[in-house]
Order: C-alpha cells, then sequence, then structure tokens
C-alpha cells in the first residue's frame, strides 16, 4: 500500500531490554569518556612533566655553561700571568746576553784597534827596512 511522505511511519515498540541497553550504552560510553578524558589528562601531565624537565635541563646547562666560561676565563688569565712573568724572564736574559755581546764586541773593537797598530808598526818597519840603502 501507498502512504503519502506526509505521514509518518509507525515505529515499532520498544521492549524493555532496548531500553535497558540504552541505559547500559550511556553508562559504557560516559565511563569511555571518563577513561579518555583521564588518559588526556594524564597525557599532558606527562608533557607538562617532560617540557619541565627540559626547561629545568636548560638552567642546569646555562649554569654549567656560565661556571665553565669563568673556570676557562680564570685559567687564560692564569696562563697569561706565566707567560708574563716567563717572558719578563727571558728578557732579563736577553739583555744580560747582550749586554755580555755589547762588551765582548767593544774588546773585539779594542782588539782590532790594537792589531791596526800593530800592522801599522810592522808596515812602518817594512817601509823602513825597504828604503834603507843596502850596505
Amino acid at each position: 500500500m501507498f502512504r503519502p511522505r506526509s505521514e509518518a511511519l509507525p515505529t515499532a515498540p520498544r521492549s524493555g531490554t532496548e531500553v535497558a541497553l540504552d541505559g547500559q550504552a550511556s553508562r559504557y560510553f560516559a565511563s569511555l569518556d571518563a577513561s579518555v578524558g583521564g588518559l588526556q589528562q594524564r597525557a599532558q601531565q606527562l608533557i607538562d612533566r617532560v617540557n619541565d624537565s627540559r626547561k629545568e635541563d636548560h638552567t642546569v646547562m646555562s649554569s654549567f655553561r656560565e661556571s665553565l666560561l669563568l673556570k676557562v676565563s680564570g685559567l687564560a688569565e692564569q696562563l697569561e700571568e706565566r707567560l708574563f712573568h716567563l717572558y719578563g724572564l727571558h728578557n732579563e736574559l736577553i739583555q744580560e746576553r747582550l749586554q755580555e755581546l755589547a762588551e765582548v764586541m767593544e774588546r773585539v773593537g779594542q782588539a782590532e784597534a790594537e792589531l791596526r797598530q800593530v800592522c801599522r808598526t810592522v808596515e812602518a818597519a817594512y817601509r823602513d827596512l825597504c828604503l834603507q840603502p843596502e850596505t
């Protein structure tokens, strides 16, 4: 038989078991929603703890970096002081050696002047001998 669309189709009456299933289903879904919500909350807490741990790690690394920079800077200053001390000692040794060299050069100059004088004297004596008539 043909019925116009404007008419509502009759529905079968619900039995008591179907009503009970709807109640159980709604409790099940409510329980499932609560479980999912709990899992989401725990997951968010874990993410928050991971992020907090990362912030702590960053703080520790920053502190470590600053401490390391201070130590390296201190060691560099100590090294620089030791180098300047060694430079001072070496400068003193170099000055002593240069003074000794200057004294040796002065003696060499004096010996050279004496040797020239001796050469002139020998040359003069040789000339005198060469210029004398033979007897």
